[in-house]
């Protein structure tokens, strides 16, 4: 089902399960994502499962609350922010080298930008392929040094949701491979991706 009206501001899309719905829906989502790809060379069916995992598509979406006294609202218990949920230290050395001065974790463009740049990280210090979804989610969560520490063994729960974010990784990947000629423009005698 399309919306001719859908994807105006920073509403999360529809039909989260579906990525040319997404695609449909959110028209220049597709370009921001296939800019990120080929700039860092992480498909975009990883990009967008590790976004779904962490936002939900929601742009302005931070950890919940904790509470004090079991009633009033108390601090949050990390710094995370936005589409990609990146901390403020790390937001801020992605801004540092990349020099991508002005970028917002609210802006799905530099999102998908962070993502990208991030699981390239992730492929030059840890060595996890760059379509591997499933490693490439367990550095994204818990960082390159915890990562290589191999944290994440003692956390059944975290095995489970990278589990989820290859599964949607595989299942977006399907979709885009029935639908991604939809999205690439054709000029004079070549194909471009925008």
């Amino acid at each position: 089902m399309l919306f001719s009206c859908a994807g105006i501001g920073n509403s999360p899309p529809t039909y989260k399960n579906d990525l040319c719905n997404i695609f449909l829906e959110k028209k220049e989502w597709y370009k921001s994502t296939r800019t990120a790809s080929i700039k860092w060379g992480i498909p975009i069916p990883v990009i967008m499962a590790i976004m779904y995992q962490e936002s939900s598509f929601v742009a302005d979406a931070k950890p919940e609350r904790t509470t004090c006294l079991f009633i009033f609202p108390g601090p949050r218990p990390t710094s995370a922010y936005g589409y990609p949920q990146a901390l403020n230290e790390t937001w801020d050395n992605y801004i540092k080298n990349t020099q991508s001065y002005g970028a917002d974790r609210d802006d799905f463009h530099d999102a998908c930008d962070f993502i990208g740049w991030y699981c390239d990280l992730s492929y030059k210090k840890c060595g996890i392929k760059k379509y591997d979804a499933y490693h490439l989610y367990l550095a994204y969560h818990e960082g390159h040094k915890g990562f290589l520490a191999k944290t994440y063994r003692n956390k059944s729960w975290l095995i489970k949701v990278a589990q989820k974010v290859k599964q949607r990784s595989v299942l977006y990947e399907s979709q885009l491979n029935q639908c991604e000629h939809m999205f690439i423009k054709k000029r004079s005698c070549c194909l471009w991706p925008f």
